[in-house]
């Protein structure tokens, strides 16, 4: 045994996104949680199957404890509140409206905050407490606008330091030595410091490395990729997934499907767990960082 492979595992969140889209996707997640490969999820409040399974996910999470937070949706699907100003004919926008609107500072502060707070509510209706942390489906979270109204509703609605917020700033020399959608890493990221500077500002808990993004192209297998993610991780990092199965109702919800099948089928294999190993890293909450201030259910 080498002195690498014999040194403790480091933890790192192995967050999977998406969770309530879908029934295919929520149970696949499920089934990696179980199995100990996955050590979070970020929920969709805004869709139907989140109903039906937050309950499953919550006896789940008893006795395979993961963090379970909040996919803050402001695209494509249809919103809980009017958001007057920021959906269109009952539906949140497509990326490519909403990123400009953000970049531009127009997006009607109003109705952000109005949304939010209905799918923060939806998540504590089902759940019965508050997620452990927020994120956004498609990086929204971070964007001008967006970012200060999650920073403004968590001081407001919880205790500082009960709810940990994704940070997906990565250092361009990371995000280089991966060479995966480099490009789209490093606009993430610069997006990000804003929302990280106003996380440390205000004393709410966030991970410090953030890993996963791609190209979802199935050309090369996920396994490459992931050993490419693990071989350059932050000193807290996070690493995010998006496993599921193909079903009717991904399909009438979202673009994103095959792809999800193949990150579920590495992510279930042993060639997984022979990556962590080799990696030495181990999938684990946030609250096992050193000095965070997140509390634990």
């Amino acid at each position: 045994m080498t002195a690498a492979s014999s040194a403790p595992a480091r933890p790192a969140v192995v967050c999977a996104d998406d969770y309530g889209l879908a029934p295919g996707v929520s149970d696949a997640i499920a089934e990696l949680i179980g199995a100990g490969r996955l050590s979070a999820t970020s929920c969709m409040t805004t869709m139907a199957d989140w109903r039906r399974a937050a309950a499953p996910l919550r006896e789940l999470v008893r006795r395979a404890p993961a963090d379970v937070g909040l996919h803050l949706t402001l695209t494509d699907q249809a919103p809980l509140s009017r958001a007057s100003g920021l959906a269109i004919d009952g539906r949140l926008p497509p990326l490519g409206r909403l990123l400009p609107r953000a970049l531009a500072h127009a997006l009607p502060a109003a109705a952000l905050i109005d949304e939010l707070r209905a799918q923060l509510d939806a998540f504590e209706d089902a759940w019965g407490a508050p997620p452990d942390y927020v994120d956004g489906h498609q990086h929204v979270h971070v964007l001008p606008g967006v970012r200060e109204a999650v920073v403004a509703e968590l001081l407001r609605r919880y205790p500082v330091g009960r709810v940990w917020v994704r940070d997906c700033v990565e250092p361009p020399v990371r995000c280089l030595r991966r060479g995966e959608s480099t490009a789209k890493a490093m606009f993430i990221s610069a997006l990000g410091a804003g929302l990280r500077r106003q996380l440390h500002a205000a004393g709410i808990p966030a991970n410090d490395g953030f890993s996963g993004l791609h190209d979802f192209s199935t050309v090369r297998p996920f396994g490459d990729k992931m050993r490419r993610f693990l071989a350059a991780l932050g000193p807290r990092p996070l690493l995010h997934v998006h496993p599921g199965r193909v079903d009717a109702a991904l399909l009438g919800c979202d673009a994103l499907t095959t792809p999800r099948e193949a990150e579920l089928a590495y992510l279930a294999s042993d060639e997984f767990a022979d990556d962590l190993a080799t990696a030495g890293v181990r999938p684990a909450r946030f609250a096992e960082f050193a000095g965070n201030r997140a509390s634990r259910r």
